[in-house]
C-alpha cells in the first residue's frame, strides 16, 4: 500500500511540474573523474532508449568537451537560442547516436534561461562547471537533480564530501545524488556509497542518494579515438552495460517537490520557431 501511495504521489508532481522534459547536472569535484565521459555516455544510452535528448556543455567546444569528443561543432550557444538570434536545431549540433549538442557558457542568474522554455525533449543533461568557489551556475541550480561523479579512491572521495559540504551552504541543498565511476569491484562502490550517504545524513541532514556505479573499461581510449563513447562502440562491455541499467533507472527517479535545486530566474518566453545518454 506504502507503494501505491509513493507512486501517486509521484504521479502527482509530475502533473504539477507542467512539463514532460526532466533536467539533470553533473559534476565533480575535481579533473579527471570522467564526469563528461559519463555525461556523454548516459546521453547516448538514453537516446537509444528511443529519448530525445539535449546535452547542455557548460565547458563550451574546447577539447575535452562532448563536441569535440563527438567531433560535431555546434553554430551557437544556448544564449544565442535564448536571445531568438538562432533556433535550438539550428545552433546545436547533432551527435551520431541523436543525442543535441549545445554549448552553455555559464552566465549571471539573470541572464540564464530555463532551458525548459527553449526545448520540449525528453530528458536534459547538464554537464556543469562549478565556479571557483565550488558553486553552482545558475543553469545548473535550475535542475530537477544533481548528480555528483567520483571515483572509489580516498583523494576524490575526500574532495567529494567536502565539496558536498560546500554546495550545502552555498545552496542549501538538502538532497543529491552521485554516482561512482571506475569501480574495479561494485562491493566496494557499495561500501564507498554507504558511508557517504551516512556521512551526509550524520553532519550534515543532507540526504545523498546513490546513482549507481560503472566498471572501469579498457577500451575507452579506443572509443575515443572511434570519436564514440563506450555505449555506441562497445555496447557489449560491462562499462555500456551498466551505463544503460543507470540510463533506465533514471526514467525512474522520483520527481522532487519544488522541482529545482534553488529558485528559478523569470522563465524566457518562448519563440515560435523552436525546436536527441553513456
Amino acid at each position: 500500500m506504502s507503494k501505491l501511495v509513493a507512486d501517486q504521489a509521484d504521479g502527482l508532481r509530475r502533473l504539477l511540474a507542467q512539463t514532460r522534459t526532466r533536467v539533470l547536472a553533473f559534476a565533480s569535484m575535481g579533473r579527471g573523474l570522467g564526469v563528461t565521459t559519463m555525461v556523454m555516455n548516459l546521453s547516448a544510452a538514453l537516446a537509444y532508449q528511443g529519448r530525445e535528448v539535449l546535452l547542455l556543455d557548460e565547458h563550451g567546444t574546447d577539447a575535452g568537451t562532448a563536441s569535440a569528443a563527438w567531433a560535431v561543432e555546434p553554430v551557437g550557444t544556448l544564449a544565442d537560442v535564448a536571445n531568438r538570434r538562432l533556433t535550438l536545431h539550428g545552433a546545436a549540433a547533432r551527435a551520431p547516436c541523436g543525442v543535441q549538442v549545445l554549448p552553455a557558457v555559464p552566465r549571471t542568474p539573470a541572464g540564464s534561461p530555463d532551458p525548459r522554455t527553449l526545448w520540449e525533449g525528453d530528458v536534459i543533461l547538464i554537464d556543469a562547471v562549478l565556479d571557483g568557489e565550488g558553486q553552482l551556475s545558475a543553469l545548473a541550480q535550475a535542475a530537477d537533480e544533481l548528480v555528483l561523479v567520483m571515483q572509489p579512491h580516498a583523494a576524490s572521495i575526500t574532495a567529494t564530501y567536502a565539496g558536498i559540504k560546500r554546495l550545502h551552504y552555498a545552496h542549501a541543498l538538502r538532497q543529491l545524488r552521485f554516482l561512482v565511476n571506475g569501480v574495479a569491484e561494485p562491493e566496494a562502490a557499495q561500501q564507498v556509497a554507504h558511508n557517504l550517504a551516512q556521512a551526509g545524513s550524520r553532519y550534515l541532514a543532507v540526504s545523498l542518494q546513490p546513482a549507481g556505479w560503472v566498471r572501469a573499461e579498457p577500451h575507452m581510449a579506443d572509443a575515443g579515438r572511434l570519436r564514440r563513447t563506450v555505449v555506441e562502440a562497445y555496447p557489449a562491455s560491462p562499462a555500456a552495460a551498466d551505463c544503460r541499467r543507470i540510463a533506465d533507472e533514471m526514467g525512474q527517479w522520483p520527481w522532487r517537490p519544488g522541482a529545482s535545486l534553488a529558485p528559478q530566474a523569470a522563465p524566457v518566453t518562448q519563440g515560435t520557431n523552436t525546436a536527441a545518454a553513456c
